[in-house]
């Protein structure tokens, strides 16, 4: 869920000034639906969470994701629902390269949020790898991991040439890739089709629902006409949300996975003492997504860098731009904000990101924004 059309959307455990404290995340009343997130004490939706392992200047990829580790738990302990990882390639400041082994790790630090992807990239991918690191996955937590999907190959072409050694299909062929992961997750290909015989293992004992992602009309039509959930990239396609939900919806056929539609939006979202302060935090991540557009991707510049980095008229209006998509602000804002956008959109669930420099100022971030939604 996190950089172009149909793509991808880090201490100590104990509370920290501006944390609420734990929330059990089971007992009487707690969701038992695979797919229908749940909203935690008075918060009016569910709120997750979206992660990229980001690596801000000065720190390492091995930081970061042990950063990534930290903010899992503590997710866990303030409410929210799920914690999904996007699969990105060649960005020094994106860690989460492989979402089925971060998943598999943050899984076994965890016990009971929801883990995903958002998302493994399919077309770089034979699908029954992808079953079977998914359904290795399901079995080892069962009940706790969402496959979300993404037709995109969150990296530049060259890179994605080289990840598709051997694979002649490319994001053209998506409906039929996943179909065949479909089938493979079921073992249910119809006699006669050449993988018919083929199993994927482990499998049997149940499978992680399949989401499907987007930041256009493509993904949303076909995640409607299969009934799958749809999870769309509003923190880098904002202007597209309302339009692709509209389509999802209407092109919604119920299935046995869902009876009526079920969409989440990702979100930019950075909370800190007050607007200045989360400005100031937010325009790190504008100015990274900058270097990304430019083709120059790099680590997660600090504040002061992108304070004094000498912004072009054009870049400055791209910076506005990038800004203007997200909610950001003192607690009480942002949480009005996210319920504005809710509103707007009519999503059924809200999935935060904060791309920023820092884990500290990252893991406020999120703790406020759980805090001030009433998660805990």
């Amino acid at each position: 869920m996190t950089s172009a059309a149909d793509q991808p959307l880090g201490g100590s455990h104990g509370e920290r000034p501006g944390d609420p404290g734990p929330v059990p995340a089971t007992g009487p009343g707690a969701a038992a639906d695979p797919i229908r997130g749940r909203a935690r004490g008075t918060a009016p939706a569910p709120l997750s969470i979206l992660d990229l392992a980001t690596v801000g200047a000065g720190h390492t990829a091995g930081e970061a994701l042990a950063a990534t580790t930290e903010l899992a738990r503590a997710a866990e302990s303030w409410g929210y629902h799920r914690f999904w990882v996007a699969e990105h390639h060649g960005m020094p400041g994106v860690a989460s390269s492989s979402p089925a082994v971060l998943l598999a790790h943050l899984a076994a630090h965890t016990s009971t949020l929801r883990l995903g992807s958002g998302g493994v990239m399919l077309p770089n991918h034979a699908p029954l790898a992808v079953a079977e690191q998914f359904g290795l996955l399901e079995a080892l937590h069962p009940g706790r991991i969402d496959l979300g999907l993404g037709r995109a190959p969150g990296t530049d072409q060259a890179t994605a040439r080289a990840l598709r050694r051997g694979l002649s299909e490319g994001a053209d062929d998506f409906p039929q890739q996943l179909a065949e992961l479909t089938h493979f997750l079921d073992g249910d290909f119809p006699a006669g089709h050449p993988y018919a015989r083929l199993r994927a293992v482990p499998s049997g004992e149940g499978r992680p629902p399949i989401w499907l992602l987007g930041s256009s009309g493509f993904s949303a039509r076909l995640a409607g006409r299969l009934g799958l959930p749809f999870a769309f990239a509003h923190h880098f396609s904002a202007a597209n949300t309302v339009p692709a939900l509209d389509l999802y919806r209407s092109s919604f056929e119920p299935s046995a996975v869902l009876d009526e539609p079920y969409a989440l939006i990702g979100v930019s979202a950075v909370a800190a003492q007050d607007e200045e302060a989360a400005l100031r935090l937010a325009r790190s991540a504008g100015l990274a997504m900058l270097r990304l557009r430019q083709g120059r991707p790099g680590l997660i510049p600090t504040p002061d860098e992108a304070a004094a980095h000498p912004y072009t008229p054009a870049e400055r209006d791209f910076l506005e731009e990038w800004l203007g998509t997200m909610v950001l602000g003192a607690p009480a804002q942002v949480a009005q904000g996210l319920e504005r956008l809710r509103a707007r959109t009519g999503a059924d669930e809200l999935m935060v990101t904060s791309h920023i420099h820092g884990h500290t100022a990252r893991r406020h971030s999120y703790a406020l924004i759980a805090q001030a939604y009433g998660l805990a």
